[in-house]
């Protein structure tokens, strides 16, 4: 039983694995390595930075093929986290556009720069800290955590999915609603970073860890 957390050059590789080694018996590895990718039991996809960087680190590495077939054969679960979760989608408005994986029909969007509070009182962007997620829907991985429940958030772009059956969480920012937990079949992706995100956080990943779906 093992877990791969795939290595393409982005994302918060350590952080993600430790939170994993805490929550789980299974062997949890960062590679790069197609065959152990391919023969893992589960797989994480993170991402952190510009779009433009990470869609082009997954082309680099040549690592773009193996997670289009594992989206392709959902024979496996595999969670996206931060950036993981907006590679899913058709496309992204960031770096004056950007082709993601197509998995999920959708845009990325990006947070407006004038937003304001409920108090008038303007917001930053990139959203960052703890902020209320939503369960849209019933899913495993919601399991034991409360709906509204707090995670911890670093993004100045949104996931905006087409189809509301595939989204399972979303939060408030000034006036975005931002579709922060999506998914389909095998697959299960979060904007919000569950290593960053204390008892919430690590309950979501021990929920994926017990995942069978």
């Amino acid at each position: 039983m093992t877990i791969a957390v795939i290595d393409y050059g982005m994302g918060n590789l350590h952080s993600v694995a430790k939170a994993l080694e805490h929550v789980t018996h299974e062997h949890v590895m960062i590679t790069r390595d197609p065959r152990s990718i391919r023969g893992a039991t589960r797989v994480v996809l993170p991402g952190q930075g510009a779009i433009r960087d990470c869609m082009g680190e997954l082309q680099r590495t040549e690592l773009e093929g193996v997670v289009r077939e594992l989206l392709a054969s959902q024979a496996k679960p595999l969670l996206g986290i931060c950036v993981g979760q907006q590679m899913l989608m058709d496309r992204s408005e960031e770096n004056g556009g950007i082709d993601c994986l197509g998995f999920l029909p959708g845009q990325v969007r990006r947070f407006g720069q004038t937003m304001r509070d409920a108090d008038e009182r303007r917001l930053k962007v990139p959203h960052m800290g703890w902020n209320q997620v939503t369960q849209r829907h019933d899913h495993p991985l919601w399991t034991g955590i409360a709906d509204g429940a707090r995670f911890y958030f670093v993004h100045g772009y949104y996931v905006d999915a087409e189809r509301d059956a595939e989204v399972f969480g979303t939060t408030r920012y000034g006036d975005a609603t931002a579709h922060v937990a999506t998914g389909r079949e095998a697959t299960f992706a979060v904007q919000f970073h569950p290593e960053k995100s204390a008892d919430a956080g690590l309950r979501l990943l021990e929920n994926f860890v017990n995942w069978a779906p």
